[in-house]
């Protein structure tokens, strides 16, 4: 089969397609003819040399696909060939084929193509687990998610505003706000031009927020935490603003509030088989609904990945790049 594979040059990683070995089917597997994978910031890392994949996952880039299932593997049950699945991958989504625990897939929703349904498993699910089930976050409470015209933004809007919270995001550029708005935010803020501390406070006559959903990391540290209210979460999903930074512990404490760190790629496959299931019970009715859809900034063939990558390198897109393979 085919695959991208990354060249490390002086000009920095180059994404080429090529020949590589087929994947080894195991017992609880299902072969997939992947027919669209996405960009994830990880992949960028990954294909830096900054992120590698988790012991046993496969180098090739690609934490998502979608695609036909062409083979099943001892001890599968549910899953036939033929079955149109996405699945959420710990790596392999740059390829013509990947082997999936039948624990990770997922049934593409009626009417989806496989480029949509391929932006469904991790972001909404990256998205679900920190808000749902690691920050706690209910009904009728106020979410900061930032960066929220990127695939895990525009997915988390989405969820908390089917689950009847109320949502303040950031984003920075015009049409990135427009965007954020239209998929329901209570308030979209354009960081580049408005404080966002000032702009969450005035909004919510100066009560602050219960959760806030955080990929900038330690240049956001300080005001987030201001932001919280007595109890509140912060959870962390990437350091696009750095990693280190002080803590005034003081402060957390006086609130009662908690920090959250997570991440998704390498939990067991047990954890990510009950987010699935957690995740599929609480908004699959919404998803066959229409009501949940992913958004699309652009389709590219996969030899195209450099590209790609390059996109959103330049944080050029609202919502997901998808990488077409088949």
């Amino acid at each position: 089969m085919h695959a991208i594979e990354v060249e490390q040059t002086q000009a920095g990683p180059q994404l080429v397609w090529r020949e590589v070995d087929e994947p080894v089917l195991q017992s609880g597997e299902a072969l997939v003819s992947i027919h669209a994978t996405t960009l994830n910031r990880a992949d960028l890392s990954q294909a830096a040399g900054n992120y590698p994949p988790p012991p046993g996952a496969p180098e090739i880039l690609g934490l998502d696909m979608a695609g036909e299932i062409t083979a099943v593997g001892a001890q599968v049950l549910g899953w036939r060939v033929g079955d149109r699945v996405c699945a959420l991958l710990a790596g392999g989504g740059y390829a013509e084929r990947v082997a999936v625990d039948q624990r990770l897939l997922i049934p593409i929703p009626s009417g989806w193509g496989f480029e949509e349904a391929a932006c469904l498993p991790e972001v909404y699910l990256t998205a679900y687990v920190n808000i749902f089930m690691e920050a706690g976050f209910q009904p009728g409470e106020t979410i900061l998610i930032h960066g929220g015209a990127s695939g895990v933004g525009t997915a988390a809007i989405q969820l908390v505003k089917a689950a009847g919270g109320r949502v303040i995001t950031t984003a920075g550029r015009p049409d990135k706000v427009e965007t954020c708005r239209a998929l329901g935010a209570d308030l979209a803020i354009n960081y580049r031009v408005e404080e966002f501390v000032a702009c969450t406070r005035a909004f919510t006559q100066g009560a602050g927020v219960d959760v806030i959903l955080d990929m900038v990391g330690a240049d956001y540290l300080e005001r987030n935490i201001s932001l919280l209210k007595v109890k509140g979460r912060l959870v962390f999903i990437a350091t696009l603003g750095g990693a280190l930074a002080e803590l005034n512990i003081g402060q957390l404490m006086g609130k009662r509030a908690r920090l959250i760190g997570s991440v998704l790629r390498a939990r067991p496959v047990e954890e990510k088989a009950e987010i699935i299931h957690r995740f599929r019970k609480q908004f699959w009715a919404q998803i066959k609904e229409g009501a949940i859809r992913p958004v699309i900034d652009r389709v590219l063939p996969v030899a195209e990945a450099h590209a790609a990558h390059e996109a959103m390198r330049a944080y050029e897109n609202i919502g997901k790049i998808v990488l077409r393979v088949r």
